[in-house]
């Protein structure tokens, strides 16, 4: 697997550990970040952090990828998740629910970028470059993925978050 580009961002790196500041000043128009969970909007802006000055950007294409790695996924929205759902409260929230699981983001970043070829999200124990690796050479075997937008998102409920994003080929 060869990197191609590679972004990394954290509180630090982005100068906040607030995402919708971050969304702000990238100056990016999707309105339905706002409706995101934590960890999607980490996705989203991380993404967009690595793609934004693509020349081929939008222009549909089913050669590329989306394979996101997490340790903590979606696990703050699970939790809230839970709460509407608890005997004497039981009131399901549809908005949660939706971003009750790890692969949302994989789909909100091939729709925003128009990629059609495969996406996944596994869940690591922890940041693993090797797992990632193999995990991205088998991605490649299927004769059709050129390339792939690479992540690994942690996002845990108690902690700050991390992103790295990466644009990889065979």
């Amino acid at each position: 697997m060869k990197v191609l580009k590679s972004i990394r961002l954290t509180p630090e790196t982005a100068g906040t550990d607030n995402l919708a500041v971050l969304y702000r000043s990238l100056g990016c128009d999707y309105p339905k970040f706002f409706k995101m969970d934590r960890y999607c909007k980490l996705g989203f802006l991380s993404s967009e952090m690595l793609l934004q000055d693509a020349p081929d950007r939008f222009i549909p294409r089913e050669d590329r990828a989306v394979a996101v790695f997490t340790r903590s996924g979606c696990m703050e929205n699970d939790q809230a998740y839970f709460k509407t759902v608890q005997p004497g409260a039981y009131f399901p929230s549809p908005a949660l629910f939706v971003y009750t699981l790890p692969n949302t983001i994989t789909g909100e970043i091939a729709i925003r970028n128009h990629y059609k070829g495969d996406t996944s999200a596994f869940v690591l124990p922890a940041y693993d470059a090797d797992a990632i690796a193999a995990q991205m050479d088998a991605l490649f075997l299927d004769g059709t993925t050129r390339s792939a937008l690479c992540l690994w998102l942690d996002c845990p409920p108690d902690g700050p978050f991390e992103a790295v994003a990466s644009i990889v080929t065979p």
